[in-house]
């Protein structure tokens, strides 16, 4: 992940409804994403009523819990969190690629925006720096969500 943090667009998001899928696994640093992605997205004017989050056991699960709440709750966008950190095998690789994988499947598939939100960190440092550092990545995230909601609204008027 770079150091850098674009600028967002200012965007309007009362008219949004955002799932959000977030792990439990490594609970600490995913809570930290989920809170940051939580308050941009009310403060960008997202009723919290029209924010729905779910918790899943690990990001593997994100993608299926993802899927089901873009069948079940039509948002206009959705957001999974979770923190992966290398262990003494590639389990890790092996998981984000996965999850990612899936993810962009899950949007290709119901024609709704994913926003991939699963840290891949090298060690526990390198995942607390990105989880709880200075900069907001649960807050890019949400940054991320509601410009895909607002281009998926745009294009979708233009049918």
């Amino acid at each position: 992940m770079s150091l850098d943090t674009p600028k967002p667009q200012s965007i309007n998001g009362a008219a949004f409804k955002v799932g959000i899928v977030a792990a439990r696994f490594n609970g600490v640093l995913v809570d930290a994403l989920l809170h940051q992605a939580y308050e941009t997205l009310v403060s960008a004017g997202v009723k919290e009523k029209n924010i729905r989050i779910h918790r899943v056991p690990g990001s593997n699960e994100a993608p299926s819990a993802v899927q089901l709440l873009a069948a079940s709750q039509k948002p206009d966008v959705l957001i999974a969190l979770g923190v992966l950190i290398r262990g003494d095998t590639i389990h890790y690789e092996v998981i984000a690629d996965a999850s990612a994988h899936a993810l962009q499947r899950v949007a290709l598939d119901t024609r709704t925006p994913v926003i991939n939100g699963i840290i891949v960190a090298e060690n526990q440092q390198q995942a607390k720096t990105r989880c709880l550092g200075k900069i907001s990545r649960g807050g890019e995230f949400a940054h991320t969500a509601l410009e895909m909601a607002a281009l998926k609204k745009t294009l979708s008027a233009k049918k």
